[in-house]
């Protein structure tokens, strides 16, 4: 698979688990430590490309992480599950709605989540003030189209719930995972950037280790990966850098790539 697209630049907003980095009430030396790479929000990327912003997950932190970002359109949301700390930032959405409705793409049963939860974003006679949401239904095994930007669904498993991954020309975004199925390999080849999660050193039932994620990330063979996810069980980030191969790395709060 080859892109067609321009360059593309990534923003790292987030890189941690859904407690976050320092944890509440943990003292821990990550959780203690003034190195700012070991402070991480919840996960969630921005992708720009062309003329397109598309961000990759939008969590409790979302009004924190844009704070320093330039202000302007986001032309779509891609959710890869309904787990809290991936939508529960869509009500923040409120002021970007000056551009226009948001697209927000999603599996029918993270939508429903979604239209449950804030029901107040959905229907008629909407309350004055509520994010303008306009919510498009994926097929994990149908590519779609943002603009000009082909979007590829990718199925992983997160313990027992099947959720999405997504790639954007040569990069792929693979958050919470813990088994990526055979058949979804044949998405992930020659990848400039592979995006995808490595909880903690210590095996965990619905998140990879470092371990299983270098061990995945060798065969997927991207020109680059960077880890996401992180808990205070990762270790330090200076420490745990030095233990990784060749063209393999941890990602960090306000971290800018481009491909």
């Amino acid at each position: 698979m080859s892109s067609c697209l321009n360059k593309m630049k990534i923003t790292f907003l987030g890189t941690g688990t859904s407690t976050g980095v320092p944890e509440t009430g943990c003292t821990c030396p990550v959780c203690s430590s003034r190195d700012p790479r070991d402070s991480r929000l919840r996960t969630s990327v921005l992708v720009e490309t062309n003329n397109n912003r598309i961000l990759l997950d939008c969590g409790p932190d979302f009004r924190q992480q844009m704070s320093h970002i330039p202000f302007g359109k986001l032309d779509a949301i891609l959710l890869s599950h309904e787990h809290y700390d991936h939508v529960s930032g869509i009500d923040d959405l409120r002021p970007f709605c000056r551009f226009g409705d948001i697209n927000i793409y999603a599996e029918p049963n993270v939508a429903t989540a979604i239209r449950t939860r804030i029901p107040y974003c959905f229907g008629e006679n909407l309350y004055p003030g509520v994010p303008r949401i306009i919510m498009n239904e994926i097929d994990i095994n149908t590519p779609f189209k943002i603009s000009d930007v082909e979007i590829i669904p990718i199925r992983v498993l997160h313990g027992k719930l099947p959720i999405a991954g997504y790639r954007i020309g040569d990069m792929a975004y693979l958050t919470d995972v813990s088994i990526i199925p055979e058949e979804e390999f044949t998405k992930l080849k020659d990848l400039k950037l592979l995006i995808m999660c490595a909880l903690r050193q210590e095996k965990h039932p619905s998140h990879q280790s470092i371990d299983e994620a270098i061990e995945k990330a060798q065969r997927i063979n991207a020109k680059q990966t960077y880890f996401i996810h992180f808990s205070h069980h990762l270790g330090l980030h200076h420490e745990a850098e030095t233990q990784l191969p060749a063209n393999i790395h941890l990602s960090y709060d306000n971290l800018t790539l481009t491909i």
